[in-house]
């Protein structure tokens, strides 16, 4: 894509974010999916609790937090890999409530994993085949008669080989899958989403595991998944990672949207620091009244006491 063409495509991105709200569950101009009451529980902890959430078309939207804010559970709930205790969700104004993960996938929404789902006992190519939807030799009447469907996997070879020379796997066309280093397997999982040619693409850590030669690489092709006019919504640790390529940010912290805004206002929001650091986190301990600690703790914990008997 023309270097121009890509600075205009995300220039476009920002101008339609420049009037959301930065509150959590901020409605947008255009968005690709939205969420109500979406919640999830696993035993006595509610994993996920968000009221409300859009993701813009066309933009590249990182979702942060702590560890164990339900970043990945939330991916799993959207993308169909799990069940949520109640919640609705559409993507493109259809709802997504029950349908299964590979209907979704057909849908246009496809996601990858932090912990990368390659088949390690096949080749490069064959996992890049096996991302093509709609194939005629998958189904059983026509699999024994080549005519009815070579020519099309001739398309879908071609199609495979195209994004393997994109992501600079083209060298490892033959080899098999589980020999690939891990930041080779990233690059194999994000080309093999891109079989289905999706709207939206979701990433879970696409940077975890990643040697730093890698990095800049992967950096690259989610910018020019935008530039392509595809939605990214992202799951990230790294804050550089963030600060540079994302369009907007989501914070979650237990399992709630805490923040949302551009990745400078995010960054400076006395929330997304609590989330993370903690709220005393700017406290001089050794100042602190020890007693006047005990005191609050104490408070808190009746607070709690008198709620749990109140829902009894």
């Amino acid at each position: 894509m023309p270097a121009n063409l890509k600075r205009s495509t995300g220039e476009a991105a920002t101008a339609s974010l420049v009037d959301v709200p930065r509150v959590p569950g901020a409605p947008k101009p255009d968005p690709i999916v939205k969420g109500d009451n979406i919640t999830r529980t696993f035993g006595g902890l509610k994993a996920v609790d968000v009221q409300h959430i859009e993701i813009q078309r066309g933009v590249i939207t990182a979702l942060i937090g702590p560890n164990g804010a339900g970043k990945t559970t939330l991916f799993n709930l959207l993308t169909g890999f799990d069940v949520p205790d109640t919640g609705a969700w559409s993507f493109n104004d259809k709802s997504l409530a029950k349908v299964a993960a590979f209907k979704v996938a057909r849908a246009g929404m496809v996601r990858t994993f932090q912990l990368t789902k390659v088949l390690a006992k096949l080749t490069v190519i064959e996992n890049m085949r096996l991302g093509a939807t709609g194939q005629r030799g998958e189904k059983i009447w026509s699999a024994p008669f080549k005519s009815l469907w070579g020519s099309q996997e001739d398309e879908i070879t071609a199609r495979a080989d195209e994004l393997l020379e994109r992501f600079k796997l083209d060298a490892k066309r033959e080899d098999f899958a589980g020999s690939l280093s891990g930041g080779q397997r990233k690059l194999l999982e994000m080309a093999r989403s891109l079989m289905v040619d999706p709207e939206l693409i979701m990433l879970d850590e696409p940077m975890a595991g990643v040697n730093p030669a890698l990095k800049q690489s992967l950096l690259g092709h989610v910018k020019s998944l935008r530039d392509e006019g595809r939605t990214v919504l992202f799951v990230e640790h790294d804050m550089d990672m963030v600060r540079e390529i994302s369009d907007w940010v989501i914070v979650m912290a237990q399992g709630q949207i805490v923040a949302e805004g551009t990745p400078e206002s995010v960054m400076a929001d006395p929330a997304v620091i609590d989330a993370y650091l903690g709220a005393h986190h700017d406290t001089d301990l050794t100042e602190l009244d020890p007693a006047e600690l005990e005191a609050q703790a104490e408070a808190e914990l009746d607070a709690e006491a008198a709620a749990e008997e109140a829902k009894e």
